[in-house]
């Protein structure tokens, strides 16, 4: 396996693992309480601090386990990172309009946060997730 595939892996599950320990912190302090008076900011920036972290030391660690010449990176290595990397910033667009239209309805900050916090997420995965199918069942480019 490609060090780059690795590393859309590491992306993947990290994205997935950070933002499920978030839901689960946040749902178990709700309780009776409506979800926007939950103090969610220091969870979230811990989320988000440690999903940092986590990817690149997995990252790194998947580098010094792979053979010196899979680090390198080839043509194709190149192009199903920019095709992953288009392919995901969609999210990113959608979650952005999606903010600044709760933002003119004054939705509540908690609200605008988790929106874009959940177009990072699955920016990163849908973007892993397109990386990995390139490697995995090929990659034609257009």
């Amino acid at each position: 396996m490609a060090v780059e595939e690795k590393r859309a892996w590491i992306m993947a599950v990290v994205a997935i693992g950070g933002y499920a320990a978030y839901l689960a912190i946040i749902l178990g302090r709700a309780g009776a309480t409506p979800l926007a008076e939950v103090p969610y900011v220091s969870t979230l920036l811990w989320s988000v601090g440690s999903a940092i972290v986590a990817g690149i030391v997995l990252t790194a660690v998947a580098a010094m386990t792979s053979p010196r010449d899979a680090t390198k990176k080839d043509q194709r290595d190149r192009e199903i990172g920019r095709f992953g990397e288009y392919v995901g910033h969609s999210f990113v667009v959608l979650g952005a309009v999606t903010a600044m239209g709760l933002a003119m309805a004054d939705f509540d900050g908690f609200w605008i946060a988790n929106t874009v916090y959940l177009a990072f997420v699955l920016s990163a995965i849908l973007g892993s997730t397109a990386k990995i199918f390139a490697y995995r069942r090929g990659f034609q480019p257009w």
